[in-house]
């Protein structure tokens, strides 16, 4: 006997054929069974899918209907749950539910046939037995405590508010143990922004569960890892074997059956918004998650997204989320680094590094501490210019200039990859002398080390060794770990204690437990303050916030620890904030300006992007669905009422208005309705695949529609 089921699969967008398609089976599989079926001259993975959460698949020809490929046998079916999550997903960030799904899942299963995954599950299973000693509990402190009993009373979703060193990890590893230790099948999610950061969350849980529960009850996913390790741990997770799932923003889509608590560590961090494809914020659908599921959440941070922020107000005056407050550092001295500010104004045109600055700086490193210099620029200056005839090191490519790295003589666009050698002369005039405008990670490593040539490693200076040792300085960014295990080798270092002086960009400024470091200076950071993007303050003062929490971690020198702020704007309300380690105040003022200009999350936003041969093209083909949607669709039965609450501003080239040979225009949206925005966007949806036909846009390559955007 046949059945008919219902599949999802991924579909190419031009084909207009639905996600859910019809598949003949000779057995009737339950939804969320994993399958290969055919789809045109290609073999590829599906998902049996709930009837109730499968979008239509409409009229179907019985003689056209092709049976399945084979199923994967020994893989339970995804729950229900995380169908819905997936349905969700696809349904409020406005993209195909088969994308989301088939993206969702571990890349060598999507490739892997009935067979070979077969073989793959007989192959011998770690050993999960617990051994060896039981890394002992700190105690806790009065403030973790009574965080812990908060979360142990109310049903959440919480905002951990906790200073940086004030032991918000130590909260969620007792959860956690308390979670697993009641229930034998529970299963955690505990998320962090950055792939860097998934090695000592890792090693910490590790220490603490592996003992108790085995090796392979703490399992990590994130794109960092190789695709058989992916779906390794995939697997273990999806099977329950998995107790404990660490991960970056993919991780939220894991499958975890016996899901009871998600972690979602700074949970501010803006990467947890994806920047392609269905662009989600998995902060966002941890929250979801957990109602879904009855899991409690955890949202941790030291300066929260405004959003958050505004959700965890009082339960009477609207809030959501449950606050719970952690104000001190652990430990002896609980005091956190003292800000300084220093007018650039005062100091030598063009400097660097102001004198006082560098005394600081070498006071320190004599003495054995270390400092960290941060810079959220990579490179050794954003521009090669000729002053002669006014060259730049534009790419040819982007609208954007190509950044000069001395260490291999090139230039290179941060944004296309096109890398050239420098040249000899301007390729404009001839001119021999161009030289570098601005400044970035590398010219602070090299200005570093001729402004401390003279400095020596603390203890060094012996009666064998009278010159003693020069100080070591690292550089931590992007191109300083490209190859694989580059990361862990310089942060091994800095704990050990063999770096002086850290140069870096926000891969150090957020997350790590440097315990030596002592005095953290941030090179420049005016630019934020002057950004057409409102989000640009909020971002510069987590980013701030989070740097200056990497100094004085140990208690034993937490009272000698200083912030260095190099400044053109020393008497900026957010300067005056950050020195008193005053988010509280801060957030207020950002929350009044969003709330008197009717911003989120006063408002809900969506921005549609596209992407042409021409600028001409794109912002033709947002004009035209923005002049439809004003004009024809208010008079469809029942939208008048709707579309008068939606603005749709004109189209304007992007920031960056041309990338990889492409010109990308982007239209904004607001709403004071999340639900009528909503509405909007699922029915102009259509509109949108029309329009592309029209000649005008001729030439549109793609376009994407980003709900709740982080960058305007």
């Amino acid at each position: 006997m046949s059945h008919w089921l219902p599949v999802l699969v991924h579909t190419p967008a031009h084909a207009a054929l639905g996600p859910v398609l019809t598949y003949r089976s000779e057995q009737l599989l339950p939804a969320g069974t994993l399958v290969r079926v055919p789809l045109g001259k290609r073999e590829t993975l599906g998902v049996v899918w709930d009837a109730a959460t499968a979008e239509a698949t409409g009229e179907f020809d019985p003689a056209k209907v092709r049976d399945i490929a084979g199923v994967l046998e020994g893989i339970p079916p995804l729950s229900r749950a995380w169908q819905q999550l997936l349905s969700f997903t696809a349904a409020y960030y406005q993209r195909s539910a088969g994308e989301v799904a088939l993206a969702a899942l571990p890349p060598q299963l999507r490739e892997l046939n009935p067979e070979q995954m077969a073989r793959r599950l007989k192959r011998k299973k770690l050993d999960g037995s617990a051994g060896g000693a039981v890394l002992a509990a700190p105690a806790l402190s009065p403030e973790q405590a009574a965080a812990i009993a908060q979360i142990d009373a109310n049903p959440g979703p919480y905002l951990l508010f906790g200073a940086t060193g004030s032991g918000k990890t130590e909260v969620y590893l007792h959860c956690v143990h308390k979670l697993l230790a009641a229930d034998p099948d529970a299963q955690a999610l505990v998320m962090v922004p950055e792939i860097n950061l998934t090695p000592q969350l890792e090693e910490r849980f590790k220490a603490r569960f592996a003992p108790l529960y085995g090796e392979q009850a703490v399992v990590s996913l994130h794109s960092g890892m190789t695709n058989p390790q992916r779906l390794k741990s995939w697997l273990s997770a999806h099977g329950g074997a998995a107790r404990i799932v660490l991960g970056t923003r993919m991780a939220v889509f894991a499958s975890l059956p016996k899901l009871r608590l998600i972690v979602v560590d700074e949970e501010h961090d803006p990467s947890y918004k994806s920047g392609e494809g269905a662009r989600y914020s998995a902060r966002d659908l941890a929250v979801y998650r957990g109602k879904l599921e009855g899991a409690k959440v955890i949202l941790g941070s030291a300066t929260p997204s405004l959003e958050t922020w505004h959700h965890s107000r009082p339960a009477e005056e609207g809030g959501r989320y449950l606050r719970l407050h952690m104000p001190s550092r652990i430990g002896e001295s609980s005091r956190l680094p003292l800000v300084r500010r220093v007018d650039m104004n005062h100091q030598p045109r063009r400097a660097i590094f102001s004198t006082p600055l560098i005394a600081a700086i070498t006071e320190r490193v004599t003495r054995g501490e270390q400092v960290m210099v941060f810079l959220n620029r990579r490179g050794y200056a954003p521009v090669l210019t000729c002053e002669d005839c006014g060259w730049k090191s534009e790419c040819p490519h982007c609208s954007a200039f190509r950044v000069f790295h001395k260490i291999d003589r090139t230039l290179r666009c941060h944004h296309c990859g096109f890398t050239e050698r420098v040249p000899r002369a301007c390729p404009d005039c001839g001119n021999v002398d161009i030289a570098p405008f601005g400044r970035g990670t590398e010219q602070l490593e090299e200005h570093l080390a001729e402004l401390l040539v003279d400095v020596r490693r603390h203890g060094s200076v012996t009666p064998d060794n009278p010159n003693g040792e020069p100080i070591r300085i690292a550089r931590i960014d992007a191109d300083s770990t490209k190859l694989k295990g580059q990361l862990e080798e310089q942060l091994a270092a800095v704990h050990a204690g063999d770096v002086d002086v850290l140069v870096g960009t926000q891969m150090i400024a957020k997350g790590h437990d440097f315990r030596r470091i002592t005095l953290v200076a941030a090179v420049n950071p005016d630019g934020a303050l002057f950004s057409s993007d409102f989000r640009a303050p909020e971002r510069l003062f987590s980013l701030l916030m989070q740097a200056a929490g990497r100094a004085g971690r140990d208690a034993s020198l937490g009272a000698q620890s200083e912030v260095w702020l190099q400044t053109f704007q020393p008497q900026h309300g957010l300067y005056a904030a950050l020195k008193k380690h005053d988010y509280t105040t801060f957030a207020a003022q950002q929350l009044k300006e969003r709330e008197q200009a009717n911003m989120p999350p006063f408002s809900a936003q969506a921005l549609v992007r596209a992407e042409a041969k021409t600028q001409e093209a794109a912002q033709a083909f947002l004009n035209a669905a923005r002049t439809f949607a004003q004009t024809e669709m208010a008079a469809w039965d029942g939208w008048a009422e709707a579309l008068a609450q939606v603005f749709l501003y004109p189209a304007v080239p992007m920031a960056i208005q041309r990338v990889a040979n492409l010109e990308r225009a982007q239209m904004l949206i607001e709403c004071p309705s999340r639900a009528t925005l909503q509405q909007f966007l699922t029915a102009w949806q259509s509109v949108l695949h029309a329009t592309r036909s029209q000649p005008e846009c001729k030439g549109l390559i793609r376009w994407a529609i980003d709900v709740d955007p982080l960058a305007i």
